[in-house]
This record gives structure tokens, C-alpha cells and sequence, in this order.
């Protein structure tokens, strides 16, 4: 598997304080977690996506 099939699979957590404080499940989505730890790194796999099936 490469790096690249990592990017954007990143788990959801519960967030207990504001779930507990709002009667209902407040989830965080783990974007630290990609490779390059920032969310940023999804719009970067679609460019080079994007890139690759142009033949660039």
C-alpha cells in the first residue's frame, strides 16, 4: 500500500465535552493523522490526481 492510499482514511472520535453538553454525539475527524498531519493533504492527492490522469 502506498502513502498515497493513506490520505483521507482518517478516524472520527467522540468528542465527550461538547457531546455531553449538546445531549447528542459530537464527532472530530483525526485529519493529524494523514501522512503530512494536515487536512491540507486531501485537496494535495486530488491535484496530483488530477495531474496524473491529464499525463502530466
Amino acid at each position: 500500500m502506498g502513502e498515497l492510499a493513506l490520505i483521507g482514511n482518517t478516524p472520527l472520535v467522540r468528542l465527550k465535552g461538547p457531546s455531553e453538553a449538546t445531549g447528542c454525539d459530537i464527532y472530530g475527524k483525526c485529519e493529524f493523522a494523514n501522512p503530512g498531519a494536515s487536512v491540507k493533504d486531501r485537496a494535495a492527492l486530488s491535484i496530483v490526481e488530477d495531474a496524473e490522469a491529464r499525463g502530466q
